[in-house]
């Protein structure tokens, strides 16, 4: 087993997320004085290759949308740094930033709630150009066109407004307006969860589509365990605010060693009745992120919890090749 760090950068690394943390200040009283702070990301570190998919995973309120958009500057964070190509994105000044914007975008998960109701989608489509001021109003037309049909609409589409739309049309929209600038890595915050099951593997598969004829570069937030398996290529697990393991998919998905990852998986259906898995039930709720558990986070809710755990927070450690893990059974 090697010793506790970070994982690691190479020539190929992108993104790299240093000790991020995004603290939510809790006020009360007519003085409203902060009186908490609610950690939703509290120290995360991790990098992800050009070209890949990091899934993340975890139950709803773990952070994983709040560190989605701390990562792009649409929060600023409490503390930590987001490199981009080796570039603070955080020390970037209003001017750069507005410029970085076009290599940095993200497809929201209510493909309704972000989309203005009043304009037409080829100007929703098309805002990002203008606000750039790239190309003239032909040049902007013949990319719409290309958009649409990329995303698996028409061009009469263009005229038409949000509410004309199904579900998964509209975020097909929303991935057409993301696409729009060109840019090199795309948030996804959890593109398929308000789309019928019928529909999410099909904005799956374009998504994937999409990926290999525009070389992007994804971090696919997401709850539910398949989608995160057909999509990514290493998985990270996220609980309470902290990364408690990462892994490539295959590696993880055969062979979890945390127990909050391991009672993930055994929620998952199999369509295979030789496969008996026993399913682990969690006890209790998760518990609040303005006060968090001493030690292992986890460690509450662990069926293996013991001495350590409520005492020492376990550090991220590779215990094998790509595998990083924050557990005290690995010790």
């Amino acid at each position: 087993m090697s010793q506790s760090s970070e994982p690691p950068i190479n020539e190929k690394t992108l993104i790299e997320v240093k000790n991020l943390k995004k603290y939510f200040p809790v006020k009360s009283g007519i003085l409203q004085r902060i009186r908490g702070w609610v950690k939703a990301v509290d120290d995360v570190s991790f990098v992800i290759e050009e070209g890949e998919t990091l899934g993340l995973v975890g139950e709803s309120g773990c952070g994983k949308t709040t560190l989605g958009r701390t990562m792009l500057r649409l929060v600023e964070s409490t503390a930590g740094k987001v490199f981009f190509r080796g570039l603070n994105i955080f020390e970037l000044s209003p001017q750069e930033l507005k410029s970085m914007r076009r290599n940095l975008q993200i497809i929201f998960q209510d493909p309704y709630s972000s989309l203005d109701p009043s304009l037409a989608i080829g100007e929703q489509i098309t805002e990002g150009l203008r606000i750039h001021s790239i190309g003239d109003r032909e040049e902007r037309r013949e990319v719409l066109k290309e958009l649409l049909h990329h995303v698996g609409l028409e061009d009469y589409h263009a005229k038409r407004y949000p509410h004309e739309f199904s579900g998964g049309q509209r975020q097909r929209i929303g991935i057409a307006r993301a696409l729009a600038l060109r840019p090199v890595f795309i948030v996804c915050d959890e593109p398929v969860s308000a789309l019928d099951v019928s529909i999410q593997a099909q904005i799956l598969n374009l998504l994937k589509d999409l990926q290999r004829d525009f070389n992007l570069t994804y971090l696919f937030i997401a709850h539910n365990m398949g989608a995160i398996e057909h999509i990514s290529d290493r998985v990270a697990v996220m609980y309470l605010g902290k990364i408690v393991e990462l892994a490539p998919r295959d590696q993880l998905f055969k062979n979890p060693f945390h127990p909050y990852t391991q009672a993930l998986m055994s929620a998952i259906p199999s369509a295979d009745h030789h496969r008996h898995k026993q399913r682990i039930i969690l006890a209790g709720d998760v518990p609040s992120p303005l006060d968090p558990p001493s030690g292992c986070r986890f460690h509450p809710r662990c069926p293996a919890a013991f001495k350590p755990c409520p005492i020492e927070e376990p550090p991220l450690k590779e215990i094998s090749p790509g595998h990083w893990v924050a557990c005290w059974l690995m010790e």
